[in-house]
């Protein structure tokens, strides 16, 4: 178990990014590639990166070198995921970071890697920021991110826009306390330890720095943070994948014409995170109409929807917001 600490400063400190980082999704997506957990949520992905790999020569060398840095195990080095901003900074900022890490955390977290059993490419040349493996890191990490990443954004995009729209409202409906309380059962908030499903038994003291919680596409069932706790204190967290939308054809797409379901659409962007009942009564549908239009919508891929309790609450999509921006 991991227990995080906090303060009444934390407390007043808890932050929520608003999309997720590219590398932790880099990073989580490795984890995922070396195990068959969560067969229903990501086979399909494994399939086409296999194909890619077989195919594709840069493809397969990024994720070989990738792969023996983020080996299966408890370890692996913290300066591949260097802190996030409350909005993550886009790709290349962050490898930008990555490839400034000092030397001497460089050779420090290497070394944890080695003496874990991992087998880390290009090892010593990384450890003492060689020029060359550095700017093949580099590569490696925009290669491994264009080819396996960047294809499923939409779907990425759509279940964590969603389940930012969830904690949002729990944030807005019951403050701090109900954020943290939001993310049950994979953390329970137990005041003032925040208590986490994790691998290794482990002690985190905020110290008043706070925390900011980052949502993940690729982190399976549970959260995970940095090895350093001296570093700033982050929380990256699996998002439900019910959320994510089926793939758009033209066919679905060509069904969504139409003023009903422009404006249910519209409310559900509006409303950020709403119920049936909620978009009834804002479009003056009847029940059973809207659940009939939000069929269609989900369909084409522009709202995603998850029960919760009794309810069933809906979010617009990446996509579906784009195509009102375009209106």
């Amino acid at each position: 178990m991991l227990r995080i600490h906090f303060t009444g400063r934390d407390l007043e400190s808890v932050r929520l990014a608003r999309l997720p980082d590219p590398l932790w999704e880099i990073v989580c997506s490795l984890c995922r590639l070396q195990t068959r957990e969560g067969a229903i949520a990501f086979d399909s992905w494994r399939r086409t990166v296999g194909g890619l790999v077989r195919r594709a020569r840069a493809a397969r060398e990024a994720a070989s070198a990738l792969r023996s840095l983020v080996p299966r195990a408890a370890y692996f080095p913290d300066f591949l995921t260097p802190p996030v901003e409350d909005d993550p900074d886009d790709l290349h900022s962050g490898i930008d970071r990555v490839l400034a890490t000092p030397r001497r955390r460089l050779r420090h977290e290497l070394a944890m890697l080695s003496a874990s059993g991992g087998r880390p490419w290009a090892g010593a040349e990384l450890a003492r920021g060689d020029v060359t493996a550095l700017s093949a890191l580099g590569s490696n990490l925009r290669t491994y991110h264009q080819e396996f990443i960047a294809p499923s954004w939409n779907r990425i995009g759509a279940a964590t826009s969603a389940d930012l729209a969830l904690r949002t409202r729990a944030l807005a409906d019951g403050g701090t306390r109900a954020l943290l309380d939001s993310l049950r059962p994979m953390a329970v908030w137990e005041p003032p330890v925040l208590t986490v499903d994790y691998p290794l038994e482990r002690e985190l003291h905020l110290h008043g720095r706070g925390l900011l919680l980052v949502p993940s596409y690729f982190c399976w069932q549970r959260p995970v943070t940095l090895a350093d706790e001296q570093l700033r204190p982050v929380l990256i967290y699996p998002v439900d994948k019910a959320f994510s939308p089926p793939a758009v054809s033209r066919e679905s797409l060509s069904r969504l014409l139409g003023s009903t379901r422009a404006m249910l659409l519209s409310e559900a962007a509006a409303l950020t995170c709403a119920a049936t009942s909620e978009l009834a009564a804002a479009t003056g549908m009847s029940l059973p109409s809207v659940s009939q239009q939000l069929a269609v919508l989900r369909d084409g891929g522009l709202v995603a929807s998850r029960r919760d309790g009794k309810r069933v609450l809906h979010a617009a999509t990446p996509l579906g917001r784009r195509l009102l921006e375009g209106c």
